[in-house]
């Protein structure tokens, strides 16, 4: 046995695949399934009233979006190409040779696990990429790629008919004089109008949902006989929008870990409020990365294996220093089919 048998594309696959932790799926990709495709460009991207999504790279000199961006290695056949890579340390790697001389199995385990834990973050961190992408569509109608000192939008012409910001005495955070109920209605009315579908679900952060379960008027609903001073918990919030208005929402305040300096991030913005239908709004595209074309061809020594419907590892032995490179990578975007059954309110601005 040498470290190639210990370290390669399949084990790896295999314990990425076991691991009770990744069968948990974001909320996008309950709302957007996941869905292969042969190759992959714009064209099979579908958005507003069925139209391939366009890619508008910005000019070098155009003043920034304060749009949060997703970095990328680079756009390739107009799709975005997600792919990082690490070798195994020096020090795992003669630790590895240690105890392979050894024959001990119960000292070899610990550093395969610590090797294959480092892998899968990085095939965990595609799925970020892919929920950010779904999240930034849901909340803005488009997605933001920073990519080869360019910026990428990605347009799915989301209907401006559908989008709504509230001003002044209107907004959410105004506790007294907002009625967010009123708000809802009206925008669920819209797209009800003009698509004949209405949307029975929402999403939101904790900081828009308090927006709600202090909202005078709504407290006042709940208790017209003794004010506003009643105790307002998520259970009774929740079962007064589905009465009154037939909406179930969801509160989605799960974060990612920025690359750029570590801190936490929404997946979801605050202050946006998102309605959206019943059943799934799109499908998240997986594109064939080189290394699986490669694959399929025949024409790579590497060691290759699928996860995830469309991400790629790969493994490489490295003869001098013996050592291996795994690679992951993926190319993916999500269609929005659906678009013109949503509306994206924002109901809280600076």
């Amino acid at each position: 046995m040498n470290i190639f048998d210990l370290v390669s594309a399949k084990e790896i696959a295999t314990y990425y695949t076991n691991d009770p932790s990744n069968k948990v799926p974001y909320l996008g990709a309950t709302l957007f399934p996941a869905k292969k495709q042969l190759g992959l460009d714009l064209s099979w991207i579908k958005g507003h009233k069925g139209l391939p999504v366009a890619l508008m790279p910005s000019a070098f000199d155009a003043k920034a979006t304060l749009r949060d961006r997703i970095g990328v290695s680079k756009v390739e056949t107009e799709m975005p190409f997600f792919r990082e890579a690490m070798r195994i340390g020096e020090k795992d790697r003669q630790e590895l040779n240690k105890v392979l001389a050894a024959a001990n199995t119960a000292l070899i385990e610990p550093i395969i696990s610590n090797i294959f834990d480092d892998i899968t973050n990085l095939v965990n961190g595609s799925e970020v990429q892919f929920e950010r992408m779904r999240m930034q569509l849901l909340s803005t109608g488009l997605i933001g790629i920073t990519a080869n000192r360019l910026n990428y939008d990605y347009d799915y012409q989301f209907d401006d008919d559908h989008k709504e910001t509230l001003e002044g005495t209107a907004m959410w955070s105004d506790l007294d004089d907002s009625t967010p109920v009123q708000d809802i209605q009206d925008w669920m009315d819209t797209v009800e109008e003009d698509t004949g579908t209405r949307p029975t679900r929402a999403i939101c952060t904790r900081k828009t949902w308090n927006y709600l379960l202090q909202n005078q008027s709504i407290r006042l609903d709940l208790n017209p006989t003794g004010g506003t001073n009643i105790i307002m918990t998520d259970a009774m919030l929740k079962q007064y929008l589905s009465s009154k208005l037939g909406l179930t929402v969801a509160v989605y305040n799960k974060k990612f870990k920025a690359t750029q300096d570590g801190s936490a991030q929404q997946f979801f913005p605050d202050d946006v409020f998102t309605l959206i239908p019943d059943g799934d709004l799109g499908n998240s595209y997986y594109g064939t990365t080189p290394e699986e074309s490669d694959l399929m061809a025949g024409n790579t020594d590497a060691q290759v294996r699928i996860v995830n419907t469309g991400v790629a590892i790969t493994t490489i032995k490295e003869p001098h220093p013996v050592n291996i490179e795994t690679i992951v990578s993926a190319i993916q975007l999500p269609s929005f089919e659906m678009i013109d059954s949503v509306f994206i309110a924002t109901v809280h601005t600076d």
